[in-house]
């Protein structure tokens, strides 16, 4: 099977392209913040500049990991699915299904070797490019040189693959075992995120407002409910489908597509939710700490800029990584649609009725998304609003939140009508026949 896993990505190495990308992103911000550590741990720095180096790859290098595995089990199991007849066909010619597991792990491994390969380098340069910027704004001494060292290469390696072996392992399964209920470690896994961060966000107002701590249970408040948010996509899109009193072909065609294909997009919303949620939070907090630290007239400590530079870091990963994973899983699930397009083509559908209703299921994804995660954003900001600056809702919020949104429709509308265009070149007739 690991022959035929090889054989499959030279003779076709454009379908492993999207998790070659997702890997390849993953391992470079693992070790160019993972080289912090290796820096830190030099000859000659001081204890400081060590502080703020092992803070920004603890932070920064556990929400890379996190990151990783989400956008390669995106990619991964888009891929999977799109395979489904190559798989059912291997099944009846009698590969068992550990057989067809070894087979998608294989070929996953192998991918992630490659783009953490390919990593290398430029984390080399980014890592030296994070430590000027530490430096420039007075958080590390100038003295201190850049090392990319084991603790760097090593985990940037071992993740990459094993969270490309263990998103390969769960696609294919899902894949082999067929539609199933959510089982028991899903529910407890979202029951246990929501209370958790129900509870870490009202625990914000057992702080005052001059610890130096109060942003951490809010922001964490916010991210676990995103997460347990996250986990219900394919209900929460139900839900809303079922409120929606949309008229038309478009419309109707948009809702109908959208409610048999819930579990299908489950990924896409997840990507959105936790996007919103995490950007919209953490930018709006930092942005009201911010302001109440220019307001008392008091220097920002070497403490406060540490924790607004790996605020403004994480947004920044978590903005790239959606949109890899937007982009891939939005131009996977829509090209796989060329023989659905030509069908209703040949049934007497115009371009701009296809493209309309394209065009309904991204906006009706996007405000799903968007709506659950403001709120899940909303329950930690407004705890912390309410001790840091004594309102309910900061002014900053519209401004970033008006932000957050435009990125999420332009990426999920632009992609998803981008994808359509190119699919709709295809004639019709020959849509369908190649298809089939």
């Amino acid at each position: 099977m690991f022959l035929l896993a090889m054989r499959s990505i030279r003779h076709r190495p454009g379908r492993f392209l999207a998790t070659l990308l997702s890997a390849f992103l993953g391992a470079a911000i693992i070790m160019t913040f993972n080289s912090m550590h290796d820096t830190a741990a030099r000859d000659g720095v001081d204890a400081t500049s060590a502080e703020t180096l092992s803070t920004a790859a603890g932070v920064v290098g556990g929400y890379g990991t996190l990151l990783v595995f989400f956008a390669v089990a995106s990619t991964l199991t888009v891929n999977v699915r799109r395979r489904a007849a190559e798989l059912e066909l291997l099944r009846c010619s009698g590969a068992t299904p550990a057989q067809l597991k070894r087979m998608v792990v294989g070929e996953a491994v192998v991918v992630a070797l490659a783009g953490a390969a390919l990593a290398i380098g430029p984390a080399m340069l980014g890592g030296r490019a994070l430590l000027e910027v530490f430096q420039n704004s007075g958080q590390v001494a100038e003295s201190v040189g850049h090392s990319f060292g084991p603790i760097a290469f090593l985990p940037g390696i071992g993740i990459t693959l094993l969270a490309a072996a263990g998103a390969a392992f769960l696609a294919v399964r899902r894949a082999t075992r067929g539609r199933q209920r959510p089982g028991r470690a899903r529910k407890f896994l979202v029951y246990a995120a929501l209370l958790a961060g129900v509870a870490s966000a009202t625990s914000t107002f057992a702080f005052s407002a001059s610890d130096a701590a109060l942003m951490a249970p809010a922001a964490y408040g916010a991210i676990l409910l995103s997460v347990g948010l996250a986990l219900l996509a394919p209900r929460l899109l139900e839900a809303v489908l079922n409120r929606l009193p949309l008229d038309g072909a478009s419309g109707w065609l948009a809702v109908r597509n959208l409610r048999q294909r819930a579990g299908e997009l489950a990924g896409i919303l997840m990507s959105l939710i936790l996007f919103t949620a995490v950007a919209t939070a953490t930018l709006t907090m930092q942005a009201v700490e911010s302001a109440a630290v220019e307001a008392s007239g008091v220097a920002k400590s070497i403490d406060a800029k540490n924790l607004e530079t790996l605020n403004f870091t994480v947004v920044g990963i978590i903005v790239v990584f959606v949109c890899v994973m937007l982009v891939n899983s939005l131009y996977a699930a829509t090209s796989y649609r060329v023989r659905e397009f030509g069908q209703q083509r040949l049934a007497g559908a115009t371009e701009g009725q296809v493209l309309g209703t394209v065009g309904v299921e991204g906006l009706i994804l996007t405000v799903t998304g968007v709506l659950f995660g403001a709120l899940a954003a909303l329950a930690g900001i407004v705890p912390f609003t309410v001790v840091r600056a004594d309102e309910v809702l900061p002014g900053e919020i519209y401004g970033i939140g008006a932000a957050v949104v435009a990125v999420a429709a332009a990426v999920t509308l632009g992609t998803g009508f981008f994808t359509a265009r190119r699919m709709l070149r295809t004639p019709a007739v020959g849509a369908v026949a190649v298809a089939s």
